[in-house]
């Protein structure tokens, strides 16, 4: 056999083996779309931020699970070890965190608690759904085909809103009416064009709701919304038991010599819902911050790196309530509204745990 014959042979059964990998090889994956997909990952979006009228500054929001990391340390890979120490009148010593169900996907996020306190609410991204989790760890879908659903609010009054975080994100009624309260910013471009995640929510008694994208913004009971705020990296927000104060974190990186901190800015709410006066809160070390609530005293509890930072009215650190991984979002319920329910993230799942309280959630509101 001449050298010719055997390169030519040997050619024709590399071809042979190349297209036959080629077909066994998968096909590659069609571009993600809505809904179950975040609006920043869905492959229809370039479309829509062309036409903005004024294009978003950058896409923001870490991993696409709904905010710029989610409470922001990494996960831990497994559940650590952690000691409760005592927290006077909020937990006692030695209390112990309860797994009551694994969550597969970004499917738990922006819990509240049931109007009957029998369990939680909390939204789903990759099903877009909102399910109830009961006392006794059951799931109920009560709302489905919703646009990749993320966090949830209910108001003094019981109207509750979801935020919905796929492509043209909207924030919507869902009871006692089921319409869109707001999807579209203050010169009319779809919410898209803000850039960011569609991050948390929490509503007022009037009708509005404020929400973080890429910053703090307010829609009002008409649906105009209003961006407040100057160099805020925004991601949970709270609206303070009496409705005179919100609050959003804003965490600060570690910067070279410096460690993480981690950031609650304040700012009044004028009679119209609108805000001013900004300022600093409250710090803390370790940075991260996130999903947060209040209970009856008027302490506030934010999830953060390692655990929930408890802050008192008068914005001191009482202590921090370690948790088996990081969790980003959290509310009272259960019996007496002692219960303190919250969202471990690892990965790319969700875990639902809860802790017995001293504290009492307030009544009246879903957080």
């Amino acid at each position: 056999m001449t050298s010719i014959r055997r390169l030519t042979i040997a050619l024709g059964v590399l071809g042979a083996t190349t297209l036959l990998l080629q077909a066994q090889a998968p096909a590659p994956a069609a571009p993600a779309q809505g809904p179950g997909v975040q609006a920043a990952a869905d492959a229809r979006e370039p479309a829509v931020l062309a036409a903005c009228k004024v294009p978003p500054p950058g896409r923001g929001g870490g991993r696409g699970r709904g905010g710029a990391g989610r409470g922001a340390a990494p996960a831990a890979t497994t559940p650590r070890d952690y000691t409760v120490t005592e927290i006077p009148g909020v937990i006692a010593a030695g209390a112990k965190w309860t797994e009551i169900i694994a969550v597969p996907g970004n499917n738990a996020d922006g819990i509240i608690a049931t109007k009957d306190h029998d369990g939680i609410l909390m939204a789903q991204n990759d099903k877009s759904d909102v399910v109830k989790l009961d006392k006794n760890g059951k799931l109920t879908v009560v709302y489905s085909g919703l646009n990749t659903s993320g966090s949830l609010a209910i108001n003094s009054k019981g109207v509750l809103f979801v935020a919905n975080r796929g492509l043209n994100p909207s924030i919507d009624e869902l009871s006692p009416q089921k319409k869109v309260l707001a999807n579209k910013n203050g010169n009319g471009d779809p919410l898209d064009c803000l850039g960011g995640v569609l991050n948390d929510i929490v509503a007022d008694s009037k009708g509005g709701v404020y929400f973080t994208m890429a910053g703090l913004l307010y829609a009002n009971p008409q649906g105009v919304v209003t961006k407040y705020g100057e160099n805020l990296q925004t991601n949970g927000i709270i609206l303070s038991p009496d409705e005179k104060h919100v609050y959003v974190t804003n965490p600060k990186p570690a910067q070279e010599g410096q460690p993480a901190v981690g950031t609650l800015a304040v700012m009044d709410v004028q009679p119209d819902g609108s805000l001013t006066n900004q300022r600093e809160f409250v710090t803390w070390q370790g940075g991260g911050g996130d999903g947060s609530t209040f209970d009856a005293a008027g302490r506030m509890y934010v999830t953060a790196a390692g655990g929930i930072q408890v802050i008192s009215p008068d914005a001191k650190v009482l202590g921090m309530i370690p948790t088996p991984r990081n969790v980003i979002s959290l509310a009272f319920s259960g019996k007496d509204r002692k219960t303190l329910y919250a969202v471990e993230r690892q990965g790319a799942d969700d875990w639902i745990i809860s802790i017995p309280m001293i504290a009492q959630g307030p009544k009246g509101r879903g957080k």
